[in-house]
């Protein structure tokens, strides 16, 4: 008589959703995938908490060139003494620019902090998988793809979970930790704790468009391109407006720039698709300044022109 099949499929599963073996103490590697400027921050922030970083990109090239840009602030803040020369060294020691996909094997959290595009993060994910170890944790620093979705790109979704971290990384105190409907309470649980020991309070959202962060922020900053289509008022009277009536740090058209009018319309199309809803609706505006190239304080225009430092030296365009 035949072995029955179901204890084989048991033990499959039990295999396939067993508990991490590492814990949080035991992270030493982070791979970041996406020397960008949200990678960039992520990795600067795992390096100066004494993490060995992998960071990597398309190509070898863009990684080499990221951490290039990071030693240069790094030497800014070493000028302005909030930094020293010691420490800006060691946080350098720490973050090696890799080939795509290198040495992932060696990681024991990998980080993607790509583009905000289903298809780009899809990739990334499947090739990551392959050659990660099984114990290890898959993150995605998304701001509005589904984490579930992303997790059922993997052969173990139970270890993959959402750890969006705010931008600038460096600076901003919150990460939001996205469970998947896959996602395993002990993911959860060393993500969380990895979040905390990178020095950064933790709040948790359900796995919906957005999560808590930009489902707030995105109809926020997209009403302020919708006044200046209209023509409400300036650029400048907009974010005085924010700044000196909201008590926010920043205008909401500055922080657009700051965050990149590409990276702002993905979200923001993610938000309209997914729940379908008009007051999710992209600004024709948004659309034509991003059609331009105008990505905002990366490529030195968008609702401001920005100098080779960055800083902002005056308006775009006029209405």
């Amino acid at each position: 008589m035949p072995a029955p099949k179901i204890p084989a499929l048991a033990y499959q599963l039990a295999q396939r959703y067993a508990p991490l073996v590492m814990d949080v103490t035991s992270i030493r590697t982070i791979a970041v995938v996406g020397a960008g400027q949200m990678g960039s921050g992520i990795a600067q922030v795992c390096a100066e908490k004494g993490y060995s970083v992998l960071l990597s990109d398309a190509s070898l090239e863009r990684a080499v060139m990221a951490r290039e840009r990071m030693d240069e602030l790094l030497q800014k803040l070493v000028m302005k003494g909030k930094l020293t020369a010691e420490q800006r060294e060691g946080v350098l020691e720490r973050i090696e620019a890799v080939e795509p996909h290198d040495r992932i094997e060696a990681a024991d959290v990998v980080v993607e902090a790509a583009t905000e595009q289903p298809g780009t993060k899809i990739s990334i994910f499947r090739a990551a998988d392959e050659r990660m170890r099984p114990e290890a944790i898959l993150a995605s620093n998304t701001s509005s793809i589904s984490i579930t979705r992303l997790a059922g790109q993997t052969n173990h979704p139970e270890r993959v979970i959402g750890m969006h971290f705010m931008n600038p990384a460096p600076l901003m105190k919150l990460v939001e930790i996205v469970r998947g409907v896959q996602t395993s309470e002990q993911t959860t649980r060393i993500a969380s704790q990895l979040a905390e020991k990178l020095g950064k309070t933790v709040i948790t959202s359900k796995d919906q468009p957005g999560f808590v962060v930009n489902r707030m922020l995105i109809p926020f900053l997209n009403e302020a391109v919708f006044a200046l289509q209209e023509g409400l008022g300036t650029p400048e009277d907009i974010d005085q407006g924010a700044k000196l009536g909201l008590n926010h740090p920043m205008g909401p058209l500055e922080l657009a720039d700051l965050i990149g009018l590409d990276t702002f319309l993905s979200i923001a199309e993610v938000l309209h698709r997914e729940f379908g809803d008009d007051k999710y609706r992209p600004a024709t505006l948004l659309r034509n300044l991003v059609a331009a190239g105008w990505y905002g304080r990366k490529a030195g225009r968008g609702f401001y022109v920005y100098d080779d430092k960055g800083q902002n030296i005056g308006r775009a365009f006029e209405r």
